[in-house]
């Protein structure tokens, strides 16, 4: 049960994201995917609920909550499109 959780500040760590969304159910997996430049977070986390129940309730109750001075945008995680690769011939 991934959800989305975008518009985060750079600051925002993964302990913080556990606390605020444990409110809605048992967190099981957080993840802030990092620039591979820069090493610096990108802006958003995937969050992973227990149940079902658990990520409605938390996309209910914290989409658009302040976190850090931004308003968050939850949702449900949509499966990766596949993207064209390398241009090769």
């Amino acid at each position: 049960m991934k959800m989305y959780v975008g518009n985060m500040s750079f600051d925002t760590t993964k302990a913080e994201l556990e606390s605020f969304f444990s409110e809605y159910g048992s967190v099981t997996d957080v993840h802030i995917p990092e620039d591979r430049e820069t090493g610096r977070p990108r802006g958003f986390a995937f969050v992973t609920m227990d149940s079902k129940s658990a990520m409605v309730d938390a996309i209910k109750g914290a989409d658009g909550q302040d976190l850090d001075g931004r308003n968050l945008k939850v949702n449900e995680a949509k499966p990766r499109e596949e993207r064209g690769g390398g241009g090769r011939y």
